[in-house]
């Protein structure tokens, strides 16, 4: 399985012979046409005015919402993770998205998290690979993700970035973490490679460089 950031909360997730799944197609800063994303799946997790789903060629199937679903080989589960601003009353939509592969190989897409979920919802998915988290945001703190990070156990941790978090709050959220955990001078990487037999080692933390345009 091979996993590419587009920076933002949006992912390329190909595995050979199977569903490939972009996650959030929306980037200000770049038009995602010039990319020429390729996906079967697109998933939305949250309302955004720079979605892009028509710039993803041979997108067959859009998923926006909470749910069960198959497509083709691949059974994804959407969670509703809403909150309620308690002063304003208004509600931060958010679904976060679990991709289920028939290979053991799966992944958990949280979106924009607002706050961290209780531990009966994390305990409805299944052992998770891969974890998409969100770096940066006001309502986590390092030790939330922290504590997120070990109640749902992952062996890959990749970072995303709020679509209204800066790079230095990004970084600086990242860098805290990181410190916490005892982990330093994480190389950054292109892509991300999962195989079968490294989920036997034991968690990382991968630093990736979003991916751009070439022309």
């Amino acid at each position: 399985m091979d996993i590419t950031w587009y920076g933002y909360s949006c992912f390329r997730i190909t595995e050979r012979g199977h569903t490939t799944v972009l996650t959030d197609p929306h980037h200000p800063q770049l038009n995602l046409a010039k990319l020429g994303l390729k996906a079967d799946l697109v998933t939305i997790s949250h309302d955004s005015l720079a979605e892009q789903v028509e710039a993803v060629r041979g997108e067959k199937y859009v998923i926006s919402g909470a749910g069960e679903y198959e497509v083709g080989e691949l059974f994804v589960t959407g969670l509703p993770l809403h909150v309620q601003d308690s002063e304003s009353g208004k509600i931060h939509s958010n679904v976060a998205y679990h991709l289920e592969y028939p290979n053991s190989l799966n992944v958990l897409h949280l979106g924009l998290l607002h706050q961290k979920p209780d531990q009966s919802i994390i305990e409805q998915f299944d052992e998770v690979r891969v974890l998409l988290l969100p770096f940066g945001g006001a309502g986590l703190s390092s030790d939330d993700l922290a504590d997120l990070i070990s109640m749902i156990e992952p062996r890959y941790v990749l970072p995303m970035q709020p679509l209204k978090v800066s790079d230095k709050a990004f970084t600086t959220a990242l860098d805290s973490l990181l410190t916490s955990m005892g982990v330093a001078d994480v190389e950054w990487q292109d892509m991300l490679r999962v195989t079968l037999s490294g989920l036997d080692e034991p968690m990382q933390v991968i630093r990736l460089q979003p991916a751009k345009a070439t022309a």
